[in-house]
């Protein structure tokens, strides 16, 4: 493998590409594909999903966007010398590569002068920042040589969390190796404060004598090289790496076994999640408002977002007066105007009939937990002709609350004979997700136009996260 990850070796997501070349971040690159603002060989693109490659012209507002290898090396570090890029007195890791690697490179996090081992170097901002990010807690393991008989109680210590003074470190896995006047052990973290395992292994009272770092998440140090050499890393070195810090899913069918592992129901929020309806509700609330003389309100979406059809209706009495209808005569009107767009313009999410088909023909029961109108779900679940597939459909007015509360979800669950921690919840905003995790169950959260905004906040409460079904390898 030349250089690490290829693009001419596979096909890339236009919105990864993207991302990856910095145009911006995976939010703000979905909405420059959908303003039309990207063209490949000249052909202007709103697919998300499209498909380039390394041959391929990719152009924002005209710019020709080009493409920068990625370079991953392993790097055995020697005592001695630097973590960094460059320094005018003292040698650096990267000047043990040749000229012609040191342009664009930079090592991944920092290994004390005097700390042996596995240290990555690359030019791929984005992992590197997952790596080293404390929301990731990437496991890094080391092999430490102590003064001191370290015993079952200082695995105890380490395993309850040790405080070093300013901090308390996270609970950390120590293994013996060998004890005695002089111990040897692996110590595996999940953070990178600095001088991190020497401090920890002080406030026992011991003294590290040797350092060295043998794994950092997927990745494993190469018995091979001695100290001062490298490697590339292999494009499944990468590829775990990527998987792990979730820049890239595993194969469509493993990601898919991954996800169902265990579970026994899965339940679907509707709107945004099994079908792409959301932006048909701003219209709505645009043309019911105007009926009033009233103008759609900034942020109105985000102040509803979750809510009950009922909820919805209460609001709107309470903070638009000017509305002469009352409750019951409003959720009339809403299910008039969205009946039409449901019946004719309303369609599934990209893979979502293949998932549906896949759940049924393994036995998994399936439910619908929507805010939207019973009347409503009813009426796209039958335009779209997909009622068989789900044992349960309910809606959050049938339990008086709606999302992010867990009521819904967990009413679902027991219609469906299942226990919360059997049960897989797909949701496409961030109360939803929200409410699945307060039932006490797993979510995969799913990508939508309407909620690119609150992307990376989805990606970080959800246990999953998937642009549509297609990610599952379902086409249809």
């Amino acid at each position: 493998m030349d250089g690490g990850m290829a693009l001419a070796e596979k096909e890339l997501r236009l919105d990864k590409y993207l991302a990856d070349m910095k145009v911006g971040t995976r939010s703000e690159v979905k909405i420059f594909i959908r303003k039309s603002r990207i063209t490949v060989n000249g052909v202007t693109v709103r697919d998300t999903g499209f498909k380039v490659t390394e041959q391929d012209i990719v152009a924002f507002d005209g710019k020709e966007v080009g493409y920068t290898k990625m370079e991953y090396i392993m790097l055995n570090k020697p005592a001695g010398v630097l973590t960094a890029t460059k320094d005018s007195r003292q040698k650096t890791v990267l000047s043990l590569l040749p000229k012609a690697k040191r342009r664009d490179l930079f090592p991944v996090g920092r290994l004390d002068k005097d700390t042996e081992g596995l240290l990555l170097i690359t030019n791929d901002g984005i992992l590197a920042h997952r790596l080293l990010s404390p929301k990731k807690h990437v496991d890094k393991t080391y092999f430490v040589r102590v003064a001191g008989c370290v015993n079952e109680e200082h695995k105890n210590m380490f395993a309850a969390g040790i405080l070093c003074g300013d901090f308390t470190a996270l609970p950390a896995e120590l293994v013996i190796k060998k004890t005695g006047d002089i111990s040897e052990v692996l110590l595996t973290i999940r953070e990178g404060k600095f001088h991190q395992v020497k401090r920890m292994f002080e406030a026992v009272g011991m003294e590290v004598l040797y350092l060295k770092r043998i794994r950092m998440g997927t990745l494993s140090l190469d018995g091979n090289l001695k100290e001062g050499e490298y490697r590339e890393l292999t494009e499944e070195e990468v590829k775990k790496l990527r998987c792990l810090t979730g820049i890239e899913q595993e194969t469509s069918q493993s990601f898919l076994s991954k996800v169902m592992d265990g579970v026994k129901g899965v339940l679907f929020d509707l709107d945004g999640t099994l079908v792409d309806s959301m932006w048909m509700w701003e219209e709505i609330d645009i043309e019911y408002l105007g009926r009033f003389g009233i103008p759609l309100p900034a942020g109105l979406q985000a102040q509803i977002e979750g809510m009950s059809f009922s909820e919805t209706a209460d609001y709107f009495k309470s903070h638009f007066p000017a509305i002469t209808e009352d409750i019951d005569e409003m959720k009339q009107t809403w299910n008039r105007m969205a009946w039409e767009k449901y019946a004719t313009k309303v369609f599934l999410k990209p893979g979502a009939l293949g998932f549906l088909k896949y759940l049924k023909e393994h036995g998994i029961r399936t439910g619908i937990a929507s805010s939207n109108s019973a009347e409503l779900v009813r009426t796209v679940l039958e335009a779209l002709n997909v009622q068989e597939y789900f044992d349960a459909v309910h809606t959050a007015c049938e339990v008086g609350v709606g999302k992010p509360a867990p009521d819904i979800y967990l009413y679902v669950a027991k219609k469906l004979g299942l226990s919360p921690e059997h049960c897989l919840v797909f949701e496409d905003i961030v109360k939803g997700i929200e409410s699945g995790r307060a039932a006490g169950m797993h979510v995969c959260a799913i990508g939508d136009d309407y909620s690119l905004a609150a992307e990376e906040e989805k990606r970080a409460l959800a246990d999953y996260f998937i642009e549509d079904y297609r990610d599952f390898g379902f086409d249809k």
